[in-house]
Formats: structure tokens, sequence, C-alpha cells
């Protein structure tokens, strides 16, 4: 038997905790064989050949972070390694430390609107952040409690429905299936607008008045929120939201404790809550023969 050749691992990463499922491709593997990650050895699941090439399924062993090389023995009847059969592909699989948890694409991009504000607006504000609101109102607003001024308070968002972006309706699609052309139906992403509020005070009129200018500008110049689309990998590109301001600002120049305050709204458009879901069924598309004697009416 010639010795054997490894040409492809997938997937090339996983966790450190083991389990996944790896795909080695090559050609001249024996009917048993012995795969090692590193110096581990994994758990060979299946064996097989197809057009020419060798396929071996396996389950990788727990293992530190880092790359392994990746090596495959053809083994004898009675499991021994087969002298001279053998095969390594360094450095081909990367154990990887799995975070506890993914960040959610909504946290980020929160995250990145606070980023944008803290540098083009409250530089030199203190920002504060409150979860006591006051309900006890007479005109039935809600306060929200401010540690200390000029103090500037992101709230939000609340879900709108997104009629610019999406329709939210089911696709349809024609496509090859099983039994021949079917009809393939698709739940597309849900997709919102995303509404925020800005509240800002100040014991000061003039300065009120400056920070009221720094969030007009900072609506009119940032027509685009834009962020990665993956934070751990930079090829991925980046993605963007639409960014509008939500009516007009509203002021408040006077009350009891002498704070003055506005308040204004701005939307973030197009976000997808998820990533839609397809559905499985499918209806065969029969192909229409159009009988044109019976549109002439059948007349000879």
């Amino acid at each position: 038997m010639a010795v054997p050749s490894l040409t492809s691992v997938t997937p090339p990463s996983g966790p450190t905790s083991g389990g996944d499922i790896l795909r080695l491709a090559g050609v001249g593997f024996a009917a048993r064989v012995a795969v090692r990650l590193g110096a581990l050895r994994a758990e060979v699941l299946s064996v097989r050949e197809e057009a020419g090439t060798s396929y071996a399924d396996v389950r990788t062993p727990a293992h530190e972070a880092g790359r392994v090389d990746v090596e495959v023995l053809n083994l004898a009847a009675d499991g021994r390694p087969i002298p001279g059969q053998a095969v390594v592909l360094p450095g081909a699989y990367r154990y990887l430390r799995p975070r506890i948890a993914k960040e959610a694409d909504l946290t980020r991009l929160v995250r990145t609107l606070l980023r944008a504000l803290k540098k083009q607006v409250v530089a030199n504000v203190s920002a504060s952040v409150s979860v006591d609101y006051d309900d006890s109102v007479a005109d039935g607003l809600n306060v929200i409690a401010m540690a200390s001024l000029p103090s500037v308070v992101l709230s939000g968002p609340t879900l709108r429905e997104s009629r610019r972006y999406s329709t939210n309706v089911l696709h349809e699609d024609v496509a090859e299936g099983p039994s021949g052309v079917e009809l393939v139906r698709r739940r597309p992403a849900y997709t919102v607008d995303l509404a925020f509020t800005l509240t800002v005070a100040s014991e000061r009129t003039a300065e009120l008045f400056n920070l009221l200018a720094a969030v007009a500008t900072f609506l009119n110049r940032n027509r685009w929120l834009v962020m990665p689309r993956n934070a751990d990998d930079a090829s991925r590109g980046t993605v963007r939201w639409e960014m509008d301001a939500d009516g007009e600002a509203r002021t408040q120049l006077g009350s009891r404790d002498d704070v003055r305050a506005f308040t204004w709204g701005f939307l973030v458009r197009g976000f997808d809550v998820d990533e839609g879901l397809p559905l499985d069924i499918g209806k065969a598309v029969a192909e229409a023969h159009l009988d044109t004697d019976s549109l002439s009416g059948g007349t000879s």
C-alpha cells in the first residue's frame, strides 16, 4: 500500500473542550486508521473511500489552546500501526478557548453608539445611567434621576416596525429538490427599527443650548452607525444601519429644582432581530402547458 496523504481537515478549529467532529480527507487511508491531534489520540468514527478520495471522521479530544499537528496512521487488521504508513499535516487544527457567552449584536450596537456619543457629544460631560423612574409626577411623565449635572442619559431601545427595510413576509423560491423542482419557502429575518431617546440636563441654560447643538450635529453628521460584522474577525468587514432623528428636540427650561433639560429621539433603522428560518416544506411545481387552441375558441 502506498504512503497515505492528508490534504484537508474540516473544520480547521474547535473548542479546547473537545468533542468536535472532524473530517479528514486524503488518499490511501487503510480500512482502519489511528488519528492523533498533537500528542493525543482522537476517536475514529468512520473511514471510507469515495471517488478516489479517502475520508475519516473523528471526534477531537480535549486539549489546551493552540495549533496542533494532525497525524493519520494506517493500521493492520490486528490494530497495529503499519510501518511507514503515516502522514502528518503540521498545524492543521487549532484549539480555541470558547467564550462563556457570545456578545449579542444588539449589545455591540449599543456599545458602539455609546462610544460615538461619548466621543462626539459628552467628551467633557459626566454621564450617568439610572433605572429608577418616578411615575408620580402630576403630568404623567417619567423622570430619570441624574447623579450629577450636566448629564446625558441614553434610554432604549424600543422596537418599531420597519417599513423601509423589510416587509417581513415569507420568501418563496423555486429550487431543485429530491423529487424534482420544488417551491421552497423561507421566513425572512425579522427586521425592526430601534428607537432610542437622549435625555440631557444642566443647571445652566447656555450649557444646555451647547449640548443641544452638539446632539443636533451628532445626528446630522452620523447618518450611519457602523461596526465590525464580527468582533473577532476583522476580515468579515463592517455592517451599518441608517440613523435618523425621530422628531424634534423637546426642551424644558424651567423646573422647581432649577434644572434645564431636553429630550431627543432617534432611530437606528433596519436591525435584524433574528436571522430568519428556512421552512422545511416543499411543494412540487408542475410545468404548465398552455393550450393555445382553447384560447382561440377551438375554431378551425
